[in-house]
């Protein structure tokens, strides 16, 4: 009898644990569940005058200098070159530099709203803004470029991520209604990760109107590539060569076409000077205005 009274006596104090115990898991699974809600993941803003994107990207043959005319391979999980610590893996169609061009804008129109969400556009006021011919056969190469990039798998690996980091570069585009009518304006989603590229300063910022007064191909990589280095160190032509792709097998071709598209550069005004001795490309970039 004396051993029940106890237990009674006790219940109040075993009440009040357990609602304590309550208290706790409850407080628990409020905090795994804040823990689990999505941050708004945004770019940084920049100046309509200039473009940015991760330096890995600019520092190797993703969008490679060949001739856009030229066929396209279907990359699988293939290693792209690089001039930096790390690696590259990508699958899917080859890309271009006209479709680095695409990206470049996409990107600057994505920083205005966290990633993930749709972007909308016209294909008016996007070839507008990359200088393309306004006319039907520029939008076709605008929704091909929007088509190649959907169809990706991209990883990343460098030493400053610590980790892999990959993406599909447009999770979604549309362009076309349920009745195969196109839409005003085209809807594109970039993908959140991208975020992780940009980090807090591991970006180049280029400078748009230099970019589209060049011509599409070795010069575009080349002011990609050296605007990635505040101060350019002297790079093998054969470095080049593999940075931006370039197919050409004969080293005199080669040379030509780098020498070409440097002289571009100097015109931009993007190099105050350039020199080749032996098989070093030295150069001296023009002071930012």
């Amino acid at each position: 009898m004396k051993q029940l009274d106890e237990l009674l006596a006790r219940v109040p104090e075993l009440q009040a644990k357990a609602r304590e115990r309550e208290k706790a898991r409850q407080a628990k699974a409020e905090k795994e569940s804040a823990a689990v809600v999505p941050a708004v993941v945004q770019l940084p803003l920049w100046p309509d005058a200039v473009r940015r994107l991760p330096n890995e990207l600019l520092r190797s043959a993703l969008f490679n200098a060949r001739n856009r005319k030229q066929p396209r391979a279907y990359l699988k999980k293939t290693d792209i070159a690089v001039l930096f610590e790390g690696r590259i893996t990508y699958q899917g169609e080859e890309l271009r530099q006209d479709d680095e061009t695409v990206w470049l804008q996409l990107i600057h129109l994505a920083k205005e709203q966290p990633l993930g969400q749709v972007v909308e556009f016209t294909p008016y006021s996007f070839c507008k803004a990359i200088d393309w011919p306004i006319c039907k056969g520029s939008y076709e190469r605008l929704r091909d470029c929007l088509d190649r990039m959907q169809s990706t798998a991209l990883a990343v690996y460098s030493k400053r991520l610590k980790r892999g980091v990959s993406l599909s570069m447009l999770p979604a585009f549309e362009w076309q209604d349920e009745h195969k009518n196109t839409l005003k304006k085209y809807r594109v989603q970039v993908a959140p990760q991208l975020v992780e590229l940009f980090g807090d300063v591991h970006y180049t910022q280029v400078e748009w109107a230099q970019r589209l007064a060049l011509p599409v191909g070795i010069a575009t990589w080349l002011h990609g590539y050296y605007a990635s280095h505040r101060e350019p160190y002297p790079v093998k032509l054969e470095t080049i060569k593999k940075g931006a792709g370039i197919t050409t097998e004969r080293p005199a071709k080669v040379r030509e076409l780098i020498e070409k598209a440097l002289a571009e550069l100097v015109n931009v005004g993007f190099l105050k000077s350039w020199e080749i001795v032996g098989e070093l490309v030295h150069v001296k970039r023009a002071p930012s205005r």
